[in-house]
């Protein structure tokens, strides 16, 4: 069994998948609270996706020995990761483009069946506007920083998925006896 499939069908690999998601949602919070940046409709948005890369490094944390949970975690990593890009795409899109006619909503759009900015409106609800950049870091907003990171989530994706889905020599095993 080489080193990467060992690695991604670790618990510490999911371990480190939840520990960047849960960063990336503190910092959104530390932005919100801490920084007074209100937060869009996309931001919102992406940490929904966020906390969907959070939940697939839960998954694969309690199932990791399990091939079923990790499908299962690597699904959500990658519809969530996915997602999250082209919501941050479209959000640089709308930062460098300004149009009065590409605008985004002013409340999420989440199913009936889940409101979150009903339930968790301090989390959840947006209070600013997509067309404002509040910050930069070396030049880069914030948007372009969510496409860095849900580019990275994806590339980590791409590369773990084969090992993490594979069946080891000792399981094949084990399967013919």
């Amino acid at each position: 069994m080489s080193a990467l499939t060992r690695f991604a069908q670790s618990r510490l690999a999911w371990l480190i998948l939840f520990a960047s998601a849960l960063t990336l949602e503190l910092c959104a919070l530390f932005f919100q609270y801490v920084m007074k940046l209100d937060p869009c409709v996309m931001c919102i948005y992406q940490r929904v996706a966020v906390m969907g890369i959070l939940g697939a490094g839960l998954i694969g944390m309690l199932g990791y020995a399990n091939r079923l949970f990790r499908f299962a975690g690597i699904l959500l990593w990658g519809i969530s990761a996915s997602w999250g890009l082209q919501i941050a795409l479209e959000l640089v899109e709308m930062q460098t483009n300004p149009s009065p006619f590409s605008t985004c909503s002013f409340l999420p759009e989440f199913p009936s069946w889940m409101p979150l900015h009903e339930w968790l409106p301090s989390v959840f609800m947006p209070t600013g506007m997509c067309s404002d950049v509040p910050w930069e870091m070396f030049g880069v907003t914030m948007g372009q920083w969510m496409v860095v990171a849900f580019t990275g989530y994806l590339l980590a994706l791409a590369l773990f998925i084969l090992p993490a889905l594979s069946v080891t020599k000792a399981k094949r095993v084990k399967q013919m006896l």
